[in-house]
């Protein structure tokens, strides 16, 4: 089936038109263009690619570990809110259950439900475990580095280490050299571990800020060293809570748009109801959409949709919209190396979500059909 949407704005990859109007047949974008056909309506708002999550737990009342059904859940809540794109988040969690989940997760990547399988932690700073079970902690040994790559079968996006740790430069360099993201977080390395992590092969930190040595003008820690180099990517958790907004104007400043990765860091209570969750084995409560440990109150993800990250970014931080699509769809896409999502152009798969003026989702489609509200 044909189908024509046109809206005020639309970002494509090319540019802004406005107003724009793009062609979907077979689940594909065939047309991007700024003409209009007489009898199309021109939605108001802006049309921008469906968004890619690097980093989540889980959604629904779900985590990602916990099964296909409760993987499949997660990604019927995030899509509702314009992820169309999704990595499966895995916390830290002892030898055997790692390599089960990993396994697990390897079929559901296959199999095309998520986007590939992101293992943060157990390789990570006991003092920067925020809300990871600190009897599950390690060092990447080589041997279970090893394992995991086995486990995961070519399905891991993306690993979360603290490059101090024993043999931390050594896994970053292997996990880089299997073609695998390797990112520097809850850590508490120094300004020069963390450039020999970096140097190592890291592209990507962890959540920026969070969980990590804060910046000291004697001792600048991991943060600048993240910011100053073109080859890493940095996670911002845009929630309000993990971060105050003018810290997230502050990056925008700092780096280039292409740089800056959006990512919810959800878990289970995202699209849920304020109650009592578990992560990795840890009990969350969450009030007021806040995800806090029981035990010690450390924050434990987040319970933030990407569509909630791009407006906070764009009306509190200082982002221009098509920035907000750079950092929410087009540059996780790139990392993930999904070529057919991110950018709306023409060949690409038919992902796409419509924002009104005051950038809140009113209609979401993957792979050109309209995702259900609920």
């Amino acid at each position: 089936m044909r189908r024509v949407i046109a809206a005020r704005t639309v970002v494509a990859g090319d540019g802004l038109l406005s107003p724009g109007a793009v062609t979907v047949e077979g689940g594909r974008l065939t047309v991007v263009s700024g003409e209009i056909p007489d009898h199309v309506e021109i939605k108001p708002g802006y049309l921008v690619p469906g968004f890619v999550d690097l980093h989540c737990h889980g959604g629904g009342g779900a985590s990602v570990g916990d099964g296909q059904e409760a993987v499949a859940t997660a990604v019927r809540t995030h899509r509702r809110h314009g992820t169309t794109t999704m990595g499966a988040s895995l916390v830290s969690a002892p030898p055997d259950r790692l390599l089960s989940d990993v396994a697990a997760l390897a079929e559901l990547v296959q199999d095309g439900l998520v986007a590939g399988t992101h293992v943060e932690g157990p390789w990570i700073a006991t003092s920067m475990r925020g809300a990871h079970d600190p009897t599950t902690l390690r060092p990447p040994d080589p041997a279970e580095v090893g394992r995991v790559l086995g486990a995961a079968r070519g399905t891991l996006h993306m690993v979360t280490l603290a490059p101090e740790l024993e043999h931390g430069p050594a896994a970053v360099r292997r996990f880089a050299d299997a073609g695998v993201l390797a990112a520097l977080g809850h850590t508490d390395a120094d300004h020069e571990q963390a450039r020999a992590g970096i140097e190592a092969g890291a592209t990507v930190a962890t959540h920026l800020f969070n969980q990590m040595r804060p910046i000291h003008h004697r001792e600048p820690g991991p943060v600048p060293a993240l910011l100053a180099d073109p080859r890493v990517h940095v996670e911002l958790v845009a929630d309000g809570v993990h971060l105050h907004p003018a810290v997230v104007a502050l990056v925008r400043q700092a780096v280039p748009a292409d740089r800056i990765v959006l990512v919810t860091d959800a878990m289970s209570a995202a699209g849920a109801a304020d109650g009592r969750y578990l992560l990795g084995g840890l009990e969350v409560d969450v009030e007021r959409g806040v995800a806090r440990l029981r035990d010690g109150g450390a924050l434990a993800g987040s319970t933030l949709t990407m569509a909630e990250a791009f407006r906070r970014v764009v009306t509190e931080c200082g982002f221009a919209v098509a920035d907000a699509v750079l950092a929410a769809s087009t540059t996780p896409a790139r990392l993930l190396r999904h070529d057919d999502v991110g950018v709306i152009a023409a060949g690409r798969r038919a992902d796409l979500v419509h924002l009104d003026d005051d950038l809140r989702p009113r209609q979401v489609w993957y792979g050109g059909q309209v995702v259900p509200a609920a």
